[in-house]
């Protein structure tokens, strides 16, 4: 791969820096050159206003291949009001589709709301996400908020991912190719380094073209620390969203840049789960609760749409802004199966977006659909890591004999969650591995289903290497620790209170472990704690138990302190924990059967 050509981007791509700001470190070597207005010669006068296209997408996790069985699936709302399952998604198929989209729009930016990267299936996570990077510079995104996975492998890692540059330990992994890094800038306005209080990438970034100018300010959700590991945001602060999208659309604001759009890696969860039904039904912002709700309604009205994310869900709002006036809020799903396109008009008389009742911001999520055209330069990409890949990915690991839904499940309880908690109390209750009686999963950590089609030429029903890598590519080391009775009983009830009440996050659980939740209740008193039982005997507060996690869990991460042990035994990877169970308890004749539910009885 030649070497990065900011000549060629200059010619094609609209932005400006933030003026003034200090590298941090070794963080920022070197950011996407700026480029000029794209204007030459003469040109008639501009009309007053001009519509500028935005399409947006986020949480991709490095999703270029088509997301498998129900992950890789949007609900659509048919005309006659009925619900259907469509197959969406993969780079080949949103390059077409972006690319289409821009087609008669010579003002078109393509911006994302955070999470390209981190988790991503085996393709791009062997290689430490180079892949998905690659393939956002074919795609020509022109920004990206950071989100939360970005961090997963610390600061210094996304720095490279900005910067390029080889890995530091495994290297080039292709001879005569330099990873080249991101011609897009990432945003980070809220994340700063500890020591200098300086922002670790570039808080904002101004779009231009023919005398329009747009910002954009990049924001992750404050709570990052609670659901990336210790050591991916050491060192690092992150800082309240509304105050620094507020901070920084003031800035903006006074080198005269009045178009501004937030991408913001936090989100909400809409009333339907179809990606066309219109989340304003019963009037703005009706459809939508959670997070993204409180910081829309506290975001100065400087700012004109606000992207979001992390939810992995889909909807278009309007939240009236503080002033009382409508404001687009949009999020496209996950991994590349939807995608969004604003209509943002532009005054060129107050160089602001028009936000008024006649002419206000449109929008629309659209499908990633897989009856198009695949893009030609995303299909060589793809085969071109998949031969690198290949040898690891294709490897057969164990066997199953039909679909175990995780990602795709929608239960409390998921079939791919009680399979994954069997396998680490199956590879962690040795006394010599630890001794756990009982293993937690966190289900934010099963990133995909294990499917019974063949994805490939493995054949239907067996799961390889790449796949079981795809449910959890974190490789995060297992732990076995000493809880109390009494800690264990609250960290079922942090399942649905304090920072989960509101988005509850359900432990998966193995075998042996039972209770009941009643989600006719609130807060802890969903957790029926006299039900609570580990091989039908209930919990004693006073006893001590050897519960096996992951060391994200381990740590409290998730929402979970109660789950802060003591005595700690480390064990290998979640991965290869995983892996070992497949091997060891199915064959191509005894197959992996999905685990019957009723770990969990659920009340409503």
């Amino acid at each position: 791969m030649p070497a990065k050509s900011h000549g060629k981007r200059a010619a094609t791509r609209m932005w400006a820096g933030a003026a003034g700001l200090a590298t941090v470190g070794a963080l920022v070597a070197a950011m996407p050159a700026t480029a000029h207005d794209r204007g030459h010669g003469h040109h008639p006068k501009p009309d007053r206003t001009v519509d500028v296209q935005l399409l947006s997408f986020n949480d991709l996790h490095g999703n270029l291949e088509p997301p498998a069985g129900s992950a890789g699936a949007v609900t659509e709302r048919r005309p006659d009001g009925t619900t259907a399952s469509v197959p969406a998604g993969g780079m080949e198929y949103l390059a077409t589709s972006l690319r289409t989209a821009r087609a008669g729009h010579p003002y078109s930016i393509t911006a994302a709301g955070g999470d390209m990267i981190g988790a991503s299936p085996l393709l791009s996570g062997l290689f430490h996400d180079e892949p998905t990077i690659e393939a956002l510079n074919k795609l020509k995104l022109d920004v990206t908020a950071v989100g939360n996975h970005e961090f997963d492998e610390g600061a210094t890692e996304l720095a490279r991912m900005q910067n390029g540059g080889c890995h530091p330990t495994e290297g080039c992994y292709e001879k005569g190719r330099k990873f080249r890094g991101a011609d897009f800038p990432y945003l980070a306005a809220n994340v700063t380094n500890e020591k200098t209080g300086k922002p670790i990438l570039k808080p904002y970034t101004v779009w231009k073209k023919n005398g329009v100018k747009i910002g954009f300010i990049g924001v992750t959700l404050e709570g990052t620390p609670n659901v990336v590991t210790a050591s991916g945001v050491k060192g690092l602060k992150f800082a309240d969203e509304i105050e620094t999208i507020n901070k920084y659309a003031k800035e903006l604001d006074r080198q005269g840049v009045k178009s501004i759009v937030a991408l913001i890696h936090e989100g909400g969860m809409p009333s339907s789960g179809a990606y066309n039904d219109s989340c304003d039904s019963q009037g703005p912002g009706s459809g939508i609760s959670g997070p993204i709700v409180d910081i829309a309604k506290g975001i100065t009205p400087k700012v004109d749409a606000l992207i979001t994310g992390h939810t992995h869900q889909a909807y278009v709002c309007t939240i009236p802004d503080p002033a009382g006036n409508p404001r687009m809020v949009t999020s496209a799903a996950s991994f590349g199966k939807l995608y969004t396109d604003t209509t943002l008009t532009y005054d060129r008389r107050t160089n602001d977006i028009v936000r008024t009742a006649a002419k206000s911001p449109s929008s629309g999520n659209h499908i990633v659909s897989r009856d198009q055209p695949k893009a030609a330069d995303m299909t060589q990409l793809i085969a071109r890591w998949g031969k690198l890949a290949a040898p690891v990915a294709n490897r057969p690991q164990g066997y199953i004999s039909a679909d175990i839904n995780g990602r795709g499940s929608d239960a409390p309880e998921k079939p791919l969650g009680d399979l994954i908690a069997d396998a680490q109390l199956a590879g962690l209750s040795a006394p010599d591995k630890g001794g756990a009686q009982l293993a937690l999963m966190n289900p934010g950590g099963i990133r995909s289903d294990l499917v019974f089609k063949a994805g490939g030429s493995e054949g239907d029903g067996v799961v390889t290497y790449g796949e079981a890598f795809t449910v959890q590519p974190f490789t995060n080391m297992m732990n076995v620790v000493d809880l109390s009775g009494a800690q264990l009983l609250s960290a079922l009830q942090q399942q649905v209170s304090g920072v989960n009440a509101a988005d509850p996050k359900i432990l998966q659980i193995s075998k042996g472990l039972t209770y009941t939740l009643d989600l006719t209740k609130t807060g802890a008193a969903r957790v029926v704690v006299d039900t609570v039982r580990l091989n039908g005997v209930a919990i004693d507060p006073a006893k001590t138990y050897r519960v096996a996690m992951n060391e994200f869990l381990a740590g409290g991460g998730d929402g979970f302190p109660a789950l802060v042990g003591t005595n700690k035994v480390v064990g290998a990877s979640d991965l290869d924990v995983f892996d070992a169970y497949l091997a060891s308890n199915s064959s191509a004749s005894m197959p992996l059967s999905p685990p019957a539910p009723g770990r969990i009885t659920v009340l409503r």
